[in-house]
């Protein structure tokens, strides 16, 4: 499960790292293609700010959970649950809808801003876009946490911070030799699977608690094959929310899910063309 955690937590830490640091690496583009440098310092500053106030959160999110119990804490790990999936995958749609204008988007705020003298705005749009992604990942690692059963990986967080930032530094330092869209797809992908197992975790919350009928209570058991208290298994339903025996209503969703996905990809595709 050890393995399961640290990569889960690699990987979400390493999208949002890499978001994050793509703005404000447009952002001090802007800056210096300008020759308008002296907001260099804001727009650092800024960024850490919301780096602190994002680890703040976490560090009383994470302390929270610790502390609660009984039927409380399974409704806040379900909500939380249903919640990341949610915003997992719009923050991947999104992402990928809005990949080759975002640039251009930053690029004419950051202009404007900087006509108008805009200190708030130059200091907003930084800490803006650093601190969502930061609140996404605090979500996003708290229902990690909740569906694996354990903490989330600090080294893997230090792996997906590092690696994303240092991947951004290289693009805007070596003249875009590094291709970001292969890494979105590959990694999207995963959240995906990842937003699913998050959403199924939920759903079996609800059960838990009442909320939701099971319908049929095991659609298939395969735990005697691959079982998802030892092993792969552990290791699957860490990562993407496997169980060896499902209820109706999570396969149900899983094949809702994944079949609207497969929907609204190929209807955007369809539009565009």
């Amino acid at each position: 499960m050890h393995e399961a955690t640290l990569f889960s937590t690699f990987l979400v830490v390493f999208r949002e790292a890499l978001e994050a640091s793509l703005i404000v690496g447009i952002i001090l583009t802007v800056l210096a293609k300008l020759k308008d440098t002296r907001y260099i310092p804001h727009v650092i500053v800024s960024s850490l700010l919301a780096v602190f106030a994002s680890l703040a959160i976490g560090f009383l999110t994470f302390n929270y959970f610790a502390s609660i119990k009984g039927d409380i804490k399974t409704w806040i790990e379900a909500v939380v649950s249903v919640l990341a999936s949610g915003v997992l995958t719009y923050m991947v749609v999104w992402m990928d809808s809005q990949a080759r204008k975002i640039r251009s988007d930053i690029e004419l705020k950051m202009e404007t801003a900087l006509s108008r003298e805009d200190l708030f705005m130059i200091l907003a749009m930084p800490f803006l876009a650093v601190f969502r992604e930061g609140a996404e990942t605090v979500l996003f690692l708290s229902a990690i946490a909740t569906q694996s059963g354990s903490s989330v990986s600090f080294a893997g967080a230090l792996g997906g911070l590092t690696l994303g930032v240092f991947i951004v530094c290289g693009i805007f330092a070596g003249g875009k030799k590094i291709p970001l869209r292969p890494l979105f797809k590959v990694s999207g992908i995963l959240l995906v699977f990842m937003a699913a197992g998050l959403l199924a975790y939920g759903i079996h919350e609800f059960h838990e608690l009442g909320v939701i009928p099971e319908g049929i209570k095991e659609v298939w058991n395969i735990n005697h094959i691959v079982s998802d208290k030892k092993g792969v298994g552990v290791f699957l339903k860490a990562l993407f929310g496997y169980n060896g025996n499902p209820s109706l209503v999570e396969v149900s969703a899983y094949l809702i899910y994944f079949a609207g996905i497969v929907w609204f990809l190929r209807s955007r595709k369809a539009v565009s063309v």
